[in-house]
């Protein structure tokens, strides 16, 4: 990382000088360097052309232990938002609970339909469809996706079900 904020540095100040060559750049994985030695002994290869810009990134917050323990790590609030009081918090789960109990009672119904009317994949043709096949097998397909879409869907309200505090 310090050859790449170097080179930012020397590109920038050779960015500056009026015509002036730039030294020979080498890339090496994804890092670049101006250090024949260096070059030399990773093993990169020599940049051909247009000039090259670094920028560097931020590290992430709480990227990793040295140690590599797998300690649970618990969740913060964001800073400067408002602690919510215990009762309130039961409040607010108990809430999301119920809106997606209903949801998931929608979705099951809703699958129940679809299930009934896709009739294991050979629903009644309509209207033109006796005519024209391909416009039965489309519908049949479409309907299969829906089937799918609609069990993703319950699976999902079920896992966040699942991560909200059991009812007390």
């Amino acid at each position: 990382m310090k050859t790449a904020s170097l080179i930012f540095l020397a590109g920038s100040l050779l960015a500056a000088l009026p015509a002036s060559a730039q030294e020979r750049v080498w890339r090496c994985g994804n890092e670049y360097t101006n250090n024949s030695t260096i070059a030399q002994q990773k093993g990169c290869k020599v940049m051909e052309g247009g000039n090259v810009t670094v920028v560097q990134g931020t590290k992430p917050a709480g990227g990793g232990s040295a140690g590599g323990s797998s300690a649970p790590v618990a969740s913060r609030a964001p800073a400067g938002s408002p602690r919510v009081e215990g009762v309130d918090q039961r409040a607010r789960d108990g809430e999301a609970r119920s809106v997606l109990e209903s949801e998931l009672k929608k979705a099951e119904a809703r699958q129940a339909e679809l299930k009934k009317e896709y009739n294991n994949g050979e629903p009644e043709k309509q209207g033109s469809e006796g005519r024209n096949y391909q416009k039965y097998l489309d519908r049949v397909a479409e309907m299969k996706a829906e089937l799918a879409r609609n069990e993703s869907d319950i699976a999902g309200i079920r896992r966040e079900l699942g991560r909200l505090p059991a009812k007390q």
